[in-house]
């Protein structure tokens, strides 16, 4: 007797984003994408995605028109998933999704629309998670994380963050399966921003090859020296991410492995606070950020 699937409906929309994320969940190996898209996800459990316009043959209102029929005929069963941030300026004119009826439909009210009908959202990468490179100062299209735009709206939903830029295929594909199999995560299972800890639990810098150059006080001049890379702009010690031992490109590599620094771009503005890139983060980092950007963020 065939086994019965229970199906997941889902839709994938894309704000203020490079779609780097959309490549990233492509590039997935094991699961591979078209497993992920045709297979059940795990025995019994299959998503259905009914949208994602980077990779959909469909184009125009038909489409557009899958997304409202999503929100009507299906409330409190699906899940919405989110790439970008969401531009507010000029009520939401900064980024389109389509048209209907000869109206724009903005991304600021389609996440709108379909969070509040949604089973849960679950944000794709650091630009949903937390604003990401759009909303960096001065934020002149008020592009804001999904999390701060929910509570904007007063839309009280299950919330899950994937951060990252982009975040490793294995972190969007496995938070979706543990939605699947245990259902939604409970609060332990999520630190203060909403990741799941089996994923963002622990500092790169507590698991990096290079920690005992740390440890020794022995810190490289120039890429390509011996030694940590903290004096070269990494932000391993204030970064939570399993990247050290899941690696990259199907167990490839990582950025310090391939001798680059970590950037954090796991974390809340990035951009933002630990900017300059290659420079040695100041101490007064994250005070400095709040007290200098506060009359520069859109409003």
């Amino acid at each position: 007797m065939k086994e019965k699937v229970v199906e997941y409906p889902a839709v994938w929309i894309a704000g203020a984003s490079c779609s780097g994320c959309s490549v990233s969940l492509l590039n997935t190996v094991t699961p591979d994408i078209q497993n992920v898209l045709l297979d059940p996800i795990m025995p019994g459990k299959h998503v259905s995605l009914r949208f994602h316009a980077t990779i959909m043959a469909g184009s125009g209102e038909p489409v557009v028109k899958v997304l409202r029929d999503t929100g009507k005929e299906l409330p409190g069963k699906f899940i919405l998933l989110v790439e970008g941030s969401v531009p507010t300026g000029e009520d939401g004119l900064f980024c389109t999704l389509g048209e209907l009826d000869g109206e724009e439909v903005t991304m600021k009210d389609m996440v709108k629309e379909l969070a509040s009908k949604a089973m849960a959202v679950i944000s794709i990468g650091s630009c949903s998670s937390f604003g990401g490179i759009p909303s960096g100062a001065p934020n002149p299209t008020g592009a804001k994380s999904v999390r701060d735009f929910l509570k904007e709206e007063k839309i009280d939903k299950p919330l899950i963050n994937v951060p990252g830029c982009p975040p490793h295929p294995d972190w969007i594909t496995s938070t979706i399966a543990t939605v699947l199999l245990n259902g939604l995560p409970g609060e332990n299972d999520l630190d203060e921003k909403l990741r799941l800890k089996s994923i963002y639990g622990t500092l790169i810098h507590d698991n990096c090859p290079r920690r005992g150059f740390f440890d020794a006080g022995r810190f490289a001049k120039k890429f390509g020296d011996e030694g940590c890379l903290y004096e070269l702009g990494c932000k391993g010690p204030y970064t939570y991410a399993d990247c050290p031992l899941r690696h990259w490109n199907n167990g490839t590599n990582w950025c310090i492995g391939a001798g680059a620094q970590c950037i954090g771009c796991v974390e809340p503005d990035f951009h933002d606070i630990y900017a300059p890139m290659f420079e040695k983060i100041k101490e007064s980092a994250f005070d400095n950020f709040f007290i200098n950007t506060k009359s520069l963020k859109y409003k």
